[in-house]
């Protein structure tokens, strides 16, 4: 039992709700084994996750009513200030029925729950901010307004945020160089925390031909659908494929869902495709783990921008997982994540990215082998196993 056993934390999550949010989980589990009382306040989820109070394996979680913004920036500012009140809310009846809270852990997006936090350090907690994002670097990528006034807000808020965390859990080096450089922490208070898949959810099982609709090879593609995600880059890339590679051997499925799911779903029709993509929605990891175990080649086709060069892409560390063949652009932290289990294309260059898939399907043994190399470095160096320890030593530097 860890020496801070009997401790209380309160983790903050407005984007996901819990135990969807796998990381936020992860992290809640590890604290729970090692003796903490956990606390969760997050949104309520649309088709699970919907009740507003639950106890699930020993974690207090604690939801609210959200409805996700539409549109622009306007959009987000009226989503996050009533997730901001209801925070509030729950952290006071928290506050009321359990007791002191010793951390408050607040993960972003958006970098205004700081103010939470400063009213339970008023109140004797630490304050550990886990930087999912860059909220600057997301905001260029996501509307592509420039460095207008509201992107110097934002830059504003990650300021504040930093001055008032005790310890920031960063999700690489690079997001943790940021906190050294533009937050001005002292290097340990600033602690990596990778994302990791549950091994447990990432289990590969015998491929299903049928998947494949009658094609020899299946490109599979799993993750969120929002603006900076690519998957207009990656249906481009296969119709390239098709029509400069003249390759027609293969089938395609996308799994996931966001805010530009059906414009996704569109541009496939418009650039011909509709016959040939599938597009799944989200699915439960049973059938999930079907179509990955089936897929002969998986796409990772993040474009080059402010955030995705410097942030580690979950569907990466899946796909890794279940022993997949990856196809990357070049950013800098994918090639930490993959290393040589994937293979890069030149920022955002989409003949290339086709170019590559093509390369892969004609080769069996390179795709095992880097099959391979994912898993062994899944199961070793960026396994959750470590990234808890980091976790933990987070946790301990608050604590006298």
């Amino acid at each position: 039992m860890s020496a801070l056993a009997g401790k209380r934390a309160l983790v903050l999550v407005e984007n996901l709700s819990v135990p969807f949010d796998r990381r936020v989980w992860q992290e809640c589990t590890t604290l729970r084994d090692a003796g903490w009382e956990v606390h969760v306040i997050c949104p309520q989820g649309t088709k699970r996750d919907t009740e507003p109070e639950a106890v699930i394996d020993g974690v207090r979680i604690h939801r609210y009513p959200l409805t996700a913004a539409t549109g622009g920036p306007a959009g987000y500012a009226k989503e996050y200030g009533s997730a901001l009140w209801h925070t509030f809310r729950l952290a006071r009846k928290v506050l009321r029925t359990a007791g002191p809270i010793d951390v408050v852990h607040a993960c972003n997006p958006p970098d205004l729950l700081y103010l939470v936090a400063k009213m339970l350090k008023r109140q004797g907690a630490k304050f550990v901010f886990d930087q999912h994002d860059l909220v600057p670097e997301l905001y260029l990528s996501r509307f592509d307004r420039g460095e207008d006034f509201l992107y110097r807000a934002v830059c504003r808020l990650e300021r504040a945020t930093y001055k008032a965390a005790d310890v920031v859990i960063a999700t690489n080096e690079s997001y943790r160089a940021a906190a050294l450089s533009r937050g001005g922490l002292a290097p340990e208070q600033v602690f990596v925390v990778r994302s990791a898949p549950a091994v447990d959810r990432f289990r590969p099982v015998p491929a299903e031909p049928e998947l494949k609709r009658g094609k020899p090879h299946l490109l599979c593609y799993l993750g969120v659908m929002g603006p900076q995600d690519g998957v207009d880059y990656a249906l481009r890339s296969i119709a390239k494929l098709r029509d400069e590679l003249d390759r027609t051997d293969w089938h395609a499925v996308f799994v996931g869902a966001g805010d530009t799911f059906d414009a996704m779903v569109e541009l496939s029709r418009e650039l011909g495709l509709a016959d040939r993509v599938e597009f799944t929605g989200r699915i439960p990891d049973s059938d999930l783990v079907r179509y990955l175990s089936t897929a002969d080649v998986c796409l990772a086709p993040d474009p080059m921008n402010p955030l995705n060069d410097v942030s580690t892409m979950n569907k990466i560390m899946e796909y890794m997982a279940m022993g997949r063949p990856i196809v990357s652009f070049d950013l800098r932290e994918a090639r930490v994540s993959a290393g040589d289990a994937a293979v890069y294309a030149p920022a955002n260059d989409e003949l290339e990215f086709a170019k590559l898939i093509a390369r892969l399907l004609d080769d069996p043994d390179e795709r095992a082998r880097m099959g391979r190399l994912g898993q062994e470095r899944i199961r070793g160096p960026l396994s959750w196993e470590n990234s808890s320890k980091a976790l933990l030593a987070a946790y301990a530097a608050t604590q006298p």
